[in-house]
């Protein structure tokens, strides 16, 4: 586990890092869902994004 970031003097949980990358991961992969049209394959598509986001975040946590 990751320790604390320190920013401008402010501690930054580790947790807020992992959130960030999963998002900037999210950012790619949506320019490749709206190449392959992936609204056409699920019936609510930001609630797959949230799914996808909330898994992208546990695998970043679980593996860094």
């Amino acid at each position: 586990m990751r320790h604390e970031l320190q920013i401008g003097g402010v501690l930054v949980s580790p947790f807020v890092a992992y959130a960030l990358g999963a998002f900037a991961i999210l950012l790619l992969l949506r320019l490749l869902f709206a190449r392959i049209r992936f609204s056409r394959y699920v019936a609510n598509p930001p609630l797959a994004e949230a799914g996808i986001y909330v898994c992208i975040l546990a695998l970043l946590i679980v593996f860094l």
